[in-house]
This record gives structure tokens, C-alpha cells and sequence, in this order.
């Protein structure tokens, strides 16, 4: 096989990735009545505050709560590039707009996807509480769900929208992360 070949070979995987990614994406089953908001984490900049991606997270976590108050569960560890605890930013952020104290748990243990669900999940059963509404990134949404059922918690979920120039980078990014996931339920 040529050159060629083999670059048309990875386009076209590539361009495989992408629109399975978009499919799941744009194939979520209906957001479902929920008890609680699993907010997934994102960077945080070297100022402390949000990333764009992290901020959108918020946004959405902060008018679906103020449609319908519950508790929010806010995800992820202090990363070595990152001057607080994802965690703990985001509480900070939902504090400062009006959410109170009492409504925010911050776990600031988990570094990937699926701890992030592990973790909330022990709070969500610490607390009684059943069916999560789980928010992050648009392209994802469905991996989180799946994750979340592999976990043994009831989630629907909800996307915050991404920067359309990022759209290839994210869904490419987020289809890697599928076959890992498929790997991984292999062993």
C-alpha cells in the first residue's frame, strides 16, 4: 500500500471518528427528571478561573438549576498545570452567582471521566439521591452515559455547546476516546 493510500486510509478513519462521535451526539435519549447535577470537570487556567469549555459546563449546570433546585455535584482533581482543584473552582464559580453552599458538593479527587462519576456516585448514595442529570461537553455527552451505566448510576444528560472551531479537534479527540473505552470493556 502506497503514501497515498495510507493517508486516505486515515482520513477516512478519521472522518469515521467523527461522525460516530456526531451521531451519539446528536442521538441523546430525552433529558429525564433528576435529583441531582453531575457537573464534569474541565481545565482550569493558570489564573484560577474556568477554562471556555469549563465555563460553558457551569453555565448550563447554573440555569438548569435555577429551573429546578437540587443539589450539584461539581468533578475533578487539581491537575499539575492547574493552580486549584477543578472542583473547587467550580463550587467557587456557582457560589458567586447565587447558588448556595448548601447546594454544591465539590469532589476534588477524581481525574478522569470515570472517576469523576465513581466519586459522585458515592456522594449521590451518602445522600439518598437516585437520578443524575449529568452535564459537560456536547460531543461528551453519550461516552458520560455510558460510563455512567457501567458505574450503575441513572443519568441522562445535557451538552453545553462548544466552540465551532474546535469541532474536528473535540470529535476526533472524543473518538479516541471511544475505542479506549471499547478496549478497555475487552479485558
Amino acid at each position: 500500500m502506497g503514501a497515498g493510500a495510507l493517508v486516505l486510509l486515515g482520513l477516512a478513519a478519521a472522518a469515521g471518528l467523527i461522525g460516530f462521535v456526531y451521531y451519539q451526539e446528536t442521538h441523546l435519549p430525552p433529558i429525564a427528571d433528576s435529583d441531582v447535577i453531575i457537573v464534569l470537570g474541565a481545565q482550569v487556567k493558570a489564573d484560577g478561573t474556568p477554562s471556555e469549555a469549563l465555563r460553558r459546563r457551569l453555565t448550563v449546570a447554573l440555569e438548569t438549576y435555577r429551573q429546578d433546585r437540587q443539589l450539584i455535584i461539581v468533578c475533578g482533581a487539581q491537575g499539575a498545570d492547574e493552580p486549584r482543584a477543578e472542583g473547587d473552582v467550580m463550587r467557587d464559580w456557582l457560589i458567586e452567582r447565587g447558588v448556595p453552599q448548601t447546594d454544591v458538593v465539590a469532589e476534588t479527587d477524581s481525574f478522569n471521566t470515570r472517576e469523576n462519576l465513581a466519586y459522585a456516585k458515592a456522594i449521590m448514595e451518602e445522600r439518598g439521591l437516585t437520578q443524575a442529570l449529568v452535564v459537560t461537553s456536547d460531543y461528551h455527552v453519550a461516552r458520560a452515559l455510558v460510563l455512567c451505566r457501567q458505574e450503575g448510576i441513572s443519568a441522562t444528560g445535557k451538552g453545553s455547546p462548544s466552540k465551532p472551531e474546535y469541532f474536528i479537534k473535540n470529535h476526533l479527540r472524543e473518538g479516541l476516546s471511544w475505542i479506549k473505552l471499547g478496549l478497555e470493556s475487552l479485558r
